[in-house]
């Protein structure tokens, strides 16, 4: 068995929470903005984190769940988890995205049961209303810290895990990781990557070259 942690936004989806939630209050700009400055290494994820769900601060949980109904998983995406959780890995999200954002999303894609652990962040909702507040693991955490932790729980070496993500947040997990795949990575996570994918059929591709997948089973 090998751990396969997969980066949420970005990565296995190619919706950005932040900027749907940002629509309903029409700030989607300004967290676009935000969340390419934190991709890029610019400023802090905790900070750019923070900053985000402050601009929500009053949004409708009502408005809230319908833009976590629009996340969806990115074409191909499916079958890789599907892939994996057949094969007997051990498929793990560690996003400092939103836990009801993964959840309809994975839910809608019929893959809700071949995701065995999702490490994630909440809005914390108040008389009906976002607070404006984030709460989480990976707030302050780390993702190498998460995914080592994980990979101690289930007795499974570093050099058998694997990480796939994209942005700055997702370098502390690729450099601790057995395999590190950048998937469209930005351009300051490429060099740390073994690996660099643009479709979830080429990350196949490369999971059936380093044996985590047979390609036959496709």
């Amino acid at each position: 068995m090998k751990l396969v942690a997969f980066d949420f936004d970005g990565t296995l989806s190619d919706s950005e929470m932040t900027v749907l939630l940002g629509r309903r209050e029409g700030v989607a700009d300004e967290m676009a903005a935000i969340t390419e400055r934190a991709m890029n290494d610019e400023i802090s994820y905790a900070e750019s984190l923070r900053e985000r769900a402050a601009l929500l601060e009053g949004l409708e949980e009502e408005l809230a769940e319908e833009a976590y109904g629009e996340v969806s998983l990115r074409p191909g995406a499916a079958d890789v988890v599907r892939r994996l959780d057949d094969y007997g890995h051990h498929v793990a999200i560690l996003t400092g995205g939103f836990e009801r954002g993964v959840e309809r999303a994975l839910e809608s894609a019929g893959v809700a049961d071949a995701v065995d652990t999702v490490v994630s962040n909440r809005l914390p909702i108040r008389g009906g209303r976002l607070t404006g507040g984030v709460e989480g693991s990976l707030v302050e955490g780390t993702k190498d810290e998460a995914l080592e932790t994980l990979a101690a729980d289930l007795d499974v070496p570093m050099g058998q895990t694997v990480a796939v993500g994209d942005g700055a947040n997702d370098l502390p997990m690729l450099e601790v990781a057995g395999l590190a795949v950048g998937f469209l990575p930005k351009p300051a996570v490429r060099p740390h990557c073994d690996v660099v994918v643009e479709t979830m059929a080429e990350l196949a591709t490369v999971f059936e070259e380093r044996g985590v997948l047979r390609a036959d089973e496709a």
